[in-house]
């Protein structure tokens, strides 16, 4: 898995390092950032979790090409659990 932080978007909430400590921490100015090797999710379970309990959306969690089975161009909205083909969720899809 492939995480990406929008540091424009991130408010500093922190939920993610309080779910994901493994992986996710806040800088000196409190906005979320990635632990050094944290890139891939480090292997930590909770990171979707921690995705998910971001209040403003600001962290996307990609699978790599074959993870998820499918096409790659295919991504896993975390906040519905459906894959996202071109900008749509597919319905039914899990």
């Amino acid at each position: 898995m492939h995480i990406d932080i929008d540091k424009d978007v991130c408010i500093g909430a922190g939920q993610c390092a309080l779910a994901a400590p493994g992986v996710f921490t806040q800088d000196d100015d409190g906005y979320s950032t990635l632990l050094p090797g944290g890139e891939d999710g480090a292997g930590d379970p909770m990171v979707r979790a921690a995705a998910r309990a971001c209040p403003v959306g600001a962290i996307t969690v990609r699978a790599p090409q074959g993870e998820l089975g499918e096409h790659p161009a295919l991504v896993r909205d975390l906040r519905g659990q459906h894959p996202v083909v071109g900008g749509h969720a597919v319905a039914g899809h899990h």
